[in-house]
């Protein structure tokens, strides 16, 4: 097989850089925090790292609304720190890329605050102006995308919240300046990018208005109301039509590939990773993103092997008939949704779910992303208190549920503490000392640590617990790690019709070039290797057909089996269990 890039076997793992590690004890995570835990990741097994972003901000949206693209947010550090982080990072073998926002910047960064000053401004047209608002288009905040500017007299048009204006992409002098702005930390040495929102730079150039018959509010409470099925296809239709015309305008595959040629410009094979889903933007497969989301393996309420299944043959479907053959990126998590274990989980089997789908997103074919806390299982933090709140679109539909919906205040406080985005931005949790281990005693945290850090969900308490999920994690990227058949393997589902367990082939022939498939090995030096997932809570026999081999040698099983040779025609599976093992003749 053709060498793998760097970048199709890492582990990545996210940091929030704000709930990470505090390393001045001050309440928010900082550069230096994120050093002192770099041989933690190290350890676990992390290649490499996407941060989400440093960059100086306002905060209205935490990070994602930038007012200078060239520094770090004080907060966190110095610029000084950064290199000393991307440096610490590269001595110990892993890599870092950033979180690179395109769309829209902050509307206290120097190139809007002279664009709204008047029409006439060298900088009048890096953003979206209009003379009266041309349609109903809403900000995915809430309200309308289009805000007025005394100092100008125009609307601008703003995607999220009005703190964030688009960019004008259209206008080559903006292209230039956020390419010089990638240049700077590309220079610095960085290994890549993840495409914040990538889909929304372009929007319809002729502002075809929506059709829904609501506001975003109100669409809001039709979906947590809904409840037959007609109700459900109507709510999905209508989140599909209201935000449609804003995404995905023509010229999105030209400036990919401009972005994706300065990256092949530094050496050390640089990346892109897009917050998207669509297979489009990896061009034919080697001229625009080298990886794109599988988040339609997250979008479901249960992971189930009949969901796992159809996931993967429609997605590698897709990767395989790109002119070059895709690679796939896996992931359950990350800081925009709800963690994995609140998630995924069903309130009895928590602790085996959890080894699932963290053993499932470690062996599918393809490269895997973990969400910081994922290792020891952290969970939700509801918050009940609207005051506690600090995502602005949760604040927001408060206000609006209260004020304009007429909810009582106790229920838009529940609402809004289950759609919020802090309920998974909590502080990680180090140890079950004050704060988590996060920060020291009396030290109010940017946001609430949850209490059950104090309850062995942390990782100091796991690190001393050979059974702990943090220490399954470790084993579980060791095993993949020393598997080339996991790294680089095939693909092959077994078992088809099963609803009870998930099983497949990862099949690694050396003589195969990467544009080439397979079903099964045949020859020297090959490795097969057997994964089952048993979403079950009973015992399972296996009937699964396989030819050419006889047995399997246990590499990894969550019960505990002996690592030996089983027969596979009589090979069974404990409940929840995983089990990787190597087949052999």
């Amino acid at each position: 097989m053709t060498t793998p890039k760097w970048w199709q076997t890492a582990l990545f793992y996210q940091i929030y850089p704000r709930s990470f590690a505090d390393g001045n004890g001050d309440g928010i995570g900082d550069f230096k925090g994120m050093t002192e835990k770099l041989d933690y990741l190290h350890d676990l097994g992390v290649d490499a790292i996407w941060l989400s972003p440093h960059f100086p901000s306002p905060n209205w949206d935490w990070g994602y609304d930038i007012s200078n693209y060239c520094s770090v947010a004080p907060e966190y550090g110095t610029l000084d720190d950064f290199k000393t982080f991307l440096e610490e990072t590269h001595k110990r073998g892993m890599r870092l890329i950033l979180d690179l926002v395109l769309n829209h910047t902050s509307d206290e960064h120097p190139w809007f605050l002279e664009s709204k000053s008047s029409r006439d401004n060298p900088k009048a047209d890096w953003y979206v102006w209009v003379d009266t608002p041309p349609n109903n288009w809403q900000s995915c905040f809430d309200g309308s995308a289009w805000t007025y500017a005394p100092e100008r007299g125009q609307y601008y048009y703003h995607y999220f919240m009005r703190q964030q204006p688009d960019l004008n992409w259209r206008n080559p002098t903006v292209k230039q300046a956020m390419w010089d702005a990638a240049r700077f930390w590309l220079d610095m040495g960085v290994d890549g990018f993840r495409l914040d929102a990538l889909g929304t730079i372009y929007e319809d150039p002729n502002l075809t208005p929506h059709t829904v018959p609501m506001t975003l509010a109100e669409l809001r409470r039709f979906s947590e109301v809904a409840k037959t099925p007609a109700e459900h296809k109507l709510k999905d239709r209508y989140w599909y039509d209201m935000f449609k015309n804003q995404w995905g305008g023509p010229g999105l595959h030209d400036l990919m590939k401009e972005l994706r040629a300065i990256l092949d410009e530094y050496s050390g094979d640089r990346m892109l990773v897009g917050e998207d889903d669509n297979i489009a933007y990896m061009g034919n497969g080697n001229d625009e993103l080298q990886l794109v989301f599988n988040f339609p393996l997250m979008r479901t309420e249960r992971i189930t092997p009949s969901h796992i299944r159809k996931n993967q043959k429609e997605r590698l479907g897709q990767l395989d008939a790109l002119p070059v053959r895709g690679w796939p990126c896996n992931t359950l998590g990350n800081h925009d949704c709800s963690r994995i274990h609140t998630r995924f989980g069903d309130r009895i089997h928590d602790a085996e779910l959890a080894r699932l789908n963290a053993a499932l997103v470690m062996t599918l074919r393809g490269t895997p992303f973990l969400y910081n806390g994922e290792e020891i299982g952290m969970t939700d933090l509801i918050l009940t208190d609207p005051s506690k709140l600090r995502d602005t679109m949760a604040t927001w539909y408060y206000d609006q549920l209260v004020n304009e919906l007429n909810v009582e205040a106790a229920e838009a406080a529940a609402r809004a503490g289950e759609m919020t985005r802090d309920k998974n931005r909590t502080p990680m949790q180090w140890s079950a000392g004050p704060n988590g281990g996060f920060s020291p005693l009396h030290v109010e945290t940017w946001l609430p640590v949850n209490s059950n850090y104090a309850e062995g969900i942390n990782v100091k308490d796991q690190q001393d617990n050979p059974a702990s999920l943090l220490n399954y994690y470790k084993r579980l990227i060791r095993v993949r790690k020393s598997t080339p058949a996991l790294l680089e393997g095939e693909y092959t589902p077994l078992a088809v019709r099963s609803k009870e367990y998930f099983a497949f082939l990862r099949t690694l022939r050396p003589e195969q070039s990467e544009a080439q498939s397979t079903s099964y090995p045949q020859g020297k030096g090959e490795q097969t290797v057997l994964v089952v997932l048993n979403y079950s809570d009973q015992r399972q026999e296996l009937k699964l057909k396989v030819p050419g081999f006889k047995t399997a040698r246990v590499l990894f099983s969550s019960s505990g089996r002996s690592k030996a040779d089983e027969t596979l025609t009589s090979l069974t599976v404990g409940a929840f269990e995983v089990l990787i093992a190597e087949l052999k003749p």
